[in-house]
């Protein structure tokens, strides 16, 4: 077990320090094909107040995030109240800085409620389908930033970015078929009864098809936030483009930034927007500009998001203890 949990932690450290290279290789370039006068001159634009209204819209959009993810899992069994709920979802927001692109936030806040909920197979269940349905909302949003903005992709892009929405959708909608079909009978008895709770858990959450559509339009409605939140940021830094470019251009930078090869998708997320956002004529140092701002209100929430969930977890323990 010993010898296991060192080379898993020397795994872990060693991916690690490849995001971290990964992270400042792409940075790097970004840094050497744009003029870093400019992109400094573009940052020091942005007002604190700007800055800190912003993080504040964020952290308060993030309330929506929890609202979605806690309505899944408790669709699926996971029991939690609102507060054990956002004590795990702001870990999973810290995670998101240290861990590979956006889903290792999702292994931190399944991890913890684990510990809390009624149901393990509920809380697996539920997490599944909640990043499943912010594919699909995000997917969704670019769809109608595409249809917005027709001009914006030319015939090959277009066809591969169709191809790309429906890879996404197919994909989730088979990895749920595949647990509810999944025959039993070829595994141990162990395993038997664990994917009978999965199938139980999912059979609960198809039962109210009403809630799923719910935290659907919720996870639609948070990116949103997100969407306008950014559009806020940029004419500060003085890149003005409209707001369907920014429907077209964001999710598909964030789906770009799933890709484990850099930390929290550091500097891929920066370079998709860029490339995205040139046929609406927006430079591309001002678009890097942007981009990097919003990954210290990311960076910044996540801390903030940490902060809240240690001293929830030590506040809880204290009045256990009394």
């Amino acid at each position: 077990m010993n010898n296991a949990s060192t080379r898993s932690n020397r795994r872990g450290g060693m991916g690690f320090a490849l995001r971290l290279a990964g992270t400042a290789a792409v940075l790097g370039l970004l840094f050497f094909f744009l003029p870093v006068n400019e992109l400094w001159a573009a940052i020091r634009r942005v007002p604190a107040q700007v800055w800190l209204t912003v993080l504040g819209g964020y952290m308060a959009a993030h309330f929506l995030g929890i609202l979605k993810w806690r309505l899944m899992v408790n669709v699926a069994g996971a029991g939690l109240n609102f507060s054990q709920a956002a004590r795990c979802y702001f870990a999973g927001l810290f995670g998101n800085i240290f861990l590979p692109s956006l889903i290792g936030g999702d292994v931190i806040r399944a991890g913890l409620a684990l510990r809390m909920g009624r149901s393990k197979a509920g809380v697996l269940l539920g997490s599944l389908v909640d990043r499943i349905l912010d594919v699909f909302g995000i997917t969704c949003i670019a769809i109608a930033g595409a249809l917005l903005a027709p001009g914006a992709l030319d015939p090959n892009s277009r066809r591969v970015f169709w191809v790309l929405a429906i890879v996404f959708v197919s994909a989730g909608i088979a990895t749920l078929g595949l647990l509810m079909v999944l025959p039993g009978r070829r595994f141990s008895y162990r395993n038997r009864r664990r994917l009978v709770k999965v199938r139980r858990a999912g059979r609960a959450m198809a039962r109210q098809p009403q809630r799923v559509l719910m935290a659907l339009g919720l996870g639609v409605t948070f990116q949103v936030s997100l969407i306008l939140l950014m559009a806020r940021l940029a004419p500060a830094c003085g890149l003005e483009v409209p707001l369907r470019a920014w429907l077209l251009a964001y999710p598909l930078a964030k789906l770009a930034a799933l890709l484990p090869v850099t930390q929290g998708g550091i500097g891929v997320r920066e370079a998709a927007l860029a490339a995205l956002l040139v046929p609406f004529g927006a430079p591309a140092v001002l678009t890097v500009a942007v981009g990097l701002i919003w990954e210290t209100i990311v960076i910044a929430g996540g801390l903030i998001g940490g902060a809240f969930s240690f001293l929830s977890g030590r506040a809880k323990a204290v009045g256990s203890e009394q």
